[in-house]
């Protein structure tokens, strides 16, 4: 987001944010229960100061009030404390920022079903296990400095995978099925394929069921990791039998259950489509990652995605050999080169290591191979 100018001051904690200047208590509307949101406001209202207001997260539901009293305290000091650096400030000068994004991340997602949170970087690591010393010091430990050198961290635990399938339009699943999720200016429309699986097996319903059952479960997963909202329309592939989709339905609706975003399903009609209406969280992951190729018809891969899959790889390979040689279609290679500071300078300044960058012509856009001293392809 932009820069802002506000008069209207809050600071958001781990169960509420403070909000100088008010008296008015405010409870998150998803939560529900009409008993359990006068229960949080007489705890509210029987610690807070004169002078503040309050507003209750969704997180406090079902929470003691030495908790919500400690996250308020905290928010409490802070404010004293930045009033005090007011004081004997020069303009212009910060006196409050946010925390780390790391710890806002935290701070808004944390829970107890969290097992490990895994930091490869010492700093970072340090200044999260603080912050959650902090909010929850009995979860402290759980926080955990990753130094393995042998595979890099979100490469042991599948993360980039995640990160590009977020991105694309076609989701693998296990047995050769997949999705195909394309979306509108109406609505989303996810397709279910049944890929190459053979049928000689198992009679065809079988087939489907089973296919549509995997389906379900990655289809909550792929709303909650790309937080689609609106009006989202899933084709399974069709089963004639009732009992079928009516088990269909149900263990779409139990798998999505986990889901913190309100949400609605329809039952399935006759023609296999079911109908979900979903609430968006945060800014949808729709990123267009395909352009047109200036070679021939038709679109590509985005080039920025290419540079990441070369920095990704010229990380490894560069560990291992001295000289490194990069052959790279002409387009590619001036936007490595071009500018102050290039990629590759930046490549250089944190790796210490020069990359030999050369054009190839005959290459296609998207072409790319590394080259050792004595000019063997690196593979």
């Amino acid at each position: 987001k932009g820069p802002r100018i506000s008069s209207e001051i809050s600071l958001a904690g781990r169960y509420v944010v403070l909000v100088p200047f008010s008296d008015r208590i405010s409870i998150s509307q998803k939560i529900e229960e009409k008993e359990e949101k006068e229960r949080l406001k007489r705890l509210v209202q029987s610690i807070k100061p004169k002078g503040f207001g309050v507003i209750v997260r969704t997180v406090a539901e079902g929470k003691k009030v030495a908790e919500l009293n400690k996250d308020l305290q905290n928010l409490l000091d802070r404010w004293s404390s930045m009033c005090k650096k007011l004081q004997t400030a020069h303009h212009p000068s910060k006196v409050l920022g946010e925390v780390s994004k790391a710890s806002s991340i935290l701070r808004d997602v944390f829970n107890d079903t969290f097992t490990a949170i895994l930091i490869d970087d010492e700093d970072l690591y340090l200044q999260t296990k603080d912050y959650l010393q902090e909010i929850a010091p009995d979860r402290a430990s759980i926080v955990k400095h990753y130094q393995s050198k042998d595979l890099p961290l979100f490469e042991k635990y599948n993360v980039e995978r995640q990160i590009k399938t977020s991105f694309g339009k076609t989701v693998s699943m296990s047995k050769g099925a997949y999705l195909i999720i394309e979306h509108t200016e109406a609505l989303h429309v996810v397709d279910v394929n049944s890929g190459n699986r053979s049928n000689k097996a198992r009679n065809q319903e079988d087939t489907a069921l089973e296919v549509n059952l995997i389906a379900a479960a990655e289809i909550a997963r792929q709303l909650r990791l790309r937080d689609m909202g609106g009006i989202i329309v899933v084709d399974f592939i069709d089963m004639q039998n009732p009992d079928n989709r009516k088990q269909l339905y149900d263990f779409l609706k139990e798998e999505m259950s986990d889901d913190k975003a309100k949400h609605k399903i329809l039952p399935p009609s006759k023609f296999g489509l079911i109908q979900i209406t979903r609430q968006r969280v945060r800014p949808e992951v729709n990123i267009k990652t395909r352009e047109e190729d200036p070679n021939e018809n038709g679109e590509i891969e985005a080039p920025i995605l290419i540079i990441d899959k070369i920095a990704f790889n010229l990380e490894k390979i560069i560990a291992v050999h001295k000289k490194v040689t990069l052959h790279v279609h002409p387009f590619v290679a001036a936007y490595l080169t071009k500018g102050f500071p290039s990629i590759r300078s930046k490549w250089f300044f944190e790796h210490k290591k020069w990359v030999k960058i050369i054009p190839r012509d005959a290459y296609t856009y998207l072409e790319y191979h590394f080259f050792d001293k004595d000019g063997n392809e690196i593979k």
